[in-house]
């Protein structure tokens, strides 16, 4: 009972105790994956084997850094008073994704296409993890002596 799948997580039919349920997937698509895998480098297979690569391993680790979570610690009506700017490139689609997703979820609105502005400062654990995943030169930070007005040119 503990084992046989009853719950699903993304699609994927897994137990009480959370192990997947591999049983109703076809084997060919599994080779499929390994095969695609292997094509990109992730994987080496021999004698039945399949030894993650260092490339695999730098890109479950990218997969890892693209899910680490930050909570906002600012009132919903903390002033807007800093701007981030940023400049993460195309091959970092992931990271983007991921600074964009926080940058919302800790109330910055969007000015421009990679400006936001929001209340300051950025939680530390975040600004070490950005240090961490080498993104600090690609963001650029400014504190603005007044908070920002939306409506500024409205008449």
């Amino acid at each position: 009972m503990m084992f046989k799948p009853c719950f699903r997580y993304k699609g994927m039919p897994i137990s009480m105790l959370g192990l997947p349920d591999f049983g109703l997937y076809k084997t060919q698509s599994f080779r499929n994956s390994f095969s695609e895998l292997k094509k990109k480098g992730y994987l080496t297979i021999s004698e039945n084997k399949a030894i993650i690569s260092k490339a695999g391993k730098r890109y479950i680790q990218k997969k890892f850094n693209s899910m680490k979570q930050f909570s906002p610690s600012f009132p919903k009506d903390a002033p807007k008073n800093l701007i981030v700017m940023y400049d993460i490139p195309q091959e970092r689609k992931a990271e983007r994704e991921w600074f964009r997703f926080h940058l919302k979820k800790f109330g910055y609105k969007i000015i421009q296409k990679s400006v936001w502005v929001g209340p300051s400062p950025l939680p530390k654990e975040f600004v070490n993890y950005i240090k961490k995943i080498y993104l600090n030169d690609a963001v650029k930070v400014l504190k603005l002596a007044k908070p920002y007005q939306p409506d500024f040119f409205k008449f």
